[in-house]
């Protein structure tokens, strides 16, 4: 199946930082993305397999629920081309060792998700321009909604 192009539009944006800060600039921005529900993920899988939607949904939840245990006891889990799963946190800073307090001083606890380049990269890509889509006013919104008479009008 080939690919569809990745539509996008152009738009204005005034940069903060780097070489080109407080000009404004022409940027793409994607647009036209649909999400896919798990649901709908699983049912694309098994298409292909010879396991029903639900086999495959069980799979990927208890492959997730593993790793995140992994995980959450300070290893590191290589999650096949996809790529790697690890534990991260913020720390908060001491002056001295003697301070640090490891239940006061370190917070948030994540799972860090470094996406594979080989297997994240798009090489197969094509783009389509397309017109932005319109951002309704206030006033325009509130004729939509019911201001303008809805049904007919008799002069009399």
């Amino acid at each position: 199946m080939a690919n569809k192009p990745i539509q996008f539009f152009l738009r204005e944006q005034k940069l903060n930082i780097g070489k080109q800060a407080g000009k404004t600039v022409i940027v793409a921005r994607p647009t036209g993305r649909h999400r896919v529900d798990f649901r709908n993920f699983c049912e694309r899988i098994a298409k292909s397999t010879t396991f029903n939607a639900q086999e495959v949904a069980a799979v990927l939840n208890l492959a997730s629920e593993t790793a995140r245990d992994i995980v959450a006891n300070g290893d590191i889990v290589e999650f096949g081309d996809m790529g790697t799963l690890t534990p991260s946190f913020k720390s908060k800073a001491v002056e001295t060792i003697e301070q640090f307090r490891a239940q006061q001083h370190i917070e948030k606890p994540v799972i860090k998700f470094l996406a594979s380049a080989k297997y994240f990269t798009l090489n197969d890509v094509t783009y389509e321009q397309v017109a932005p889509k319109e951002k309704k006013g206030k006033k325009e919104k509130k004729k939509e909604e019911g201001t303008e008479p809805s049904g007919p009008v008799t002069e009399g």
